[in-house]
């Protein structure tokens, strides 16, 4: 081969590199039992998630499930550790002063959002509970959470939001914070009540976090009916299909066990997201799209040193 031709070869990857588009993928709800927790660290260590977030109120959920992550990023940072806020049901409150409660537990989600938007939530007492979470995160392990989100999508609720970015602001400064705003074509979106929801939600949510220097993600995809018999192999391509460079795609991966059909009425989709994440239609999804997972930064503290 001539000088040339291994010009133009090497010319051509730098390009398809330039154009592969980097992609956080989050697999929600680490801790709401033992067999999502282990499939999700399975996950990680075969490379195919470079994300989970931290369910620390969940009854399992107890420091050697914790301290199983932290171990895989030995050596090499492979996953970024976030906590999943939670403040629905059937969950109970770490915060001794959290109201309202039903039966000693957060309201369920319908009872939570329409407080929110009525804005008669206790803005005290949403606060305590918060910082109560980053605290045992903190507590559990050793340091502040990459970044934030929220089970349900409850941390883009109004009141919620305030507080959930102020105390991120105080007491995890470097991380960041999910918003659920997509850049699908609006004509693709017109049918997805809960979507368009999520947009209105996320457009105050960015706004107030960058009147914060709050860093957000750029793009949001991962939810679906639950119910649908659409195979989520063909939901995950849709969701490629306009995620741009640094954008999110929330999934729910999973083993079922007793303790979460207990807490959960998210089953046998789990296990289809795991089987399709675990599989080798998955990777080549990611290269047929152009999509790889984002390499995960090292915490802000080993790189200044």
């Amino acid at each position: 081969m001539n000088a040339g031709a291994e010009g133009n070869i090497a010319a051509i990857s730098a390009t398809r590199a330039a154009r592969v588009r980097r992609i956080w993928l989050c697999a929600d709800d680490y801790g709401i039992s033992p067999a999502v927790n282990g499939a999700i660290r399975d996950l990680i260590v075969h490379g195919r998630l470079n994300a989970t977030s931290i369910m620390v109120v969940a009854p399992s959920f107890n420091r050697s499930e914790a301290l199983s992550l932290p171990i895989l990023n030995i050596g090499t940072k492979r996953v970024a550790i976030g906590l999943h806020l939670t403040l629905t049901a059937p969950f109970r409150p770490l915060s001794g002063n959290f109201k309202p409660l039903v039966d000693g537990a957060f309201p369920p989600l319908k009872n939570m959002l329409r407080r929110a938007l009525m804005r008669r939530l206790d803005k005290k007492a949403i606060r305590s509970e918060i910082d109560a979470q980053l605290k045992a995160f903190q507590a559990t392990f050793g340091y502040p959470p990459d970044f934030v989100d929220g089970h349900q999508h409850v941390h883009l609720f109004p009141q919620i939001r305030d507080a959930v970015l102020a105390a991120v602001k105080d007491a995890a400064p470097h991380a960041w914070v999910r918003q659920c705003g997509r850049v699908t074509p609006l004509r693709k979106r017109l049918f997805d009540c809960k979507g368009l929801f999520l947009d209105r939600l996320s457009r105050r949510f960015r706004q107030l976090a960058a009147r914060l220097d709050i860093t957000t993600n750029p793009a949001f995809a991962g939810t679906y009916d639950f119910r649908s018999r659409i195979s989520f192999a063909k939901r995950f391509s849709h969701f490629l299909d306009h995620i741009p460079d640094g954008g999110l795609v929330m999934c729910h991966p999973g083993h079922v066990d007793d303790e979460l059909k207990r807490l959960d009425p998210l089953t046998t989709r789990r296990e289809e997201e795991y089987a399709f994440f675990s599989g080798e239609g998955f990777l080549r999804l990611l290269d047929m799209k152009g999509v790889m997972l984002a390499t995960v930064p090292q915490p802000v503290a080993e790189r200044a040193g």
